[in-house]
């Protein structure tokens, strides 16, 4: 499992799209977010559960991704499951939305972390797993907790 570097701070983690997805390629892109939206997510109030990116009109979007009405900010507030755009350079926008017109492809958030002060996304390339493709994950994720379990019994 790969350490993030200290001027990264996680937030969220969407820990399902990699059981259900092959992740082929990995893309970090900048979110344009409210002030309320940005306070929430300090105190760690999001979710990526069940959100997926779209390139409409040349843009990117973020939909469904939750992020938690930060308390405070009472009237200001932002609307918890909103679309969100994503900041990305014009090229990475085009090779993108050809690779989605593949048959399969989808863009999945992986992970939303602040990166140097500036909220970021993680989006993965990603193509859709059947259901043996998970079985298979599942066996290999369980023979490798045994074997670990196995070794640290050895090693008392």
């Amino acid at each position: 499992m790969k350490k993030e570097p200290s001027d990264i701070k996680v937030i969220s983690k969407n820990k399902k799209a990699l059981f259900d997805y092959h992740i082929d390629e990995r893309i970090e892109a900048g979110l344009a977010l409210t002030g309320s939206e940005v306070k929430s997510l300090r105190d760690g109030q999001a979710s990526l559960s069940d959100s997926y990116a779209l390139i409409k009109n040349g843009e990117a979007f973020l939909l469904h991704a939750h992020i938690a009405p930060y308390a405070p900010a009472s009237a200001f507030n932002h609307e918890p499951k909103r679309t969100r755009k994503l900041l990305l350079h014009k090229t990475e926008i085009l090779k993108l939305s050809s690779k989605l017109k593949e048959k399969g492809y989808t863009l999945v958030p992986l992970m939303l972390y602040f990166k140097r002060g500036r909220a970021k996304v993680e989006l993965g390339l990603a193509r859709g797993k059947r259901q043996y493709d998970k079985r298979a994950s599942i066996k290999a994720r369980e023979t490798k907790r045994e074997l670990e379990s196995a070794l640290r019994k050895r090693n008392r």
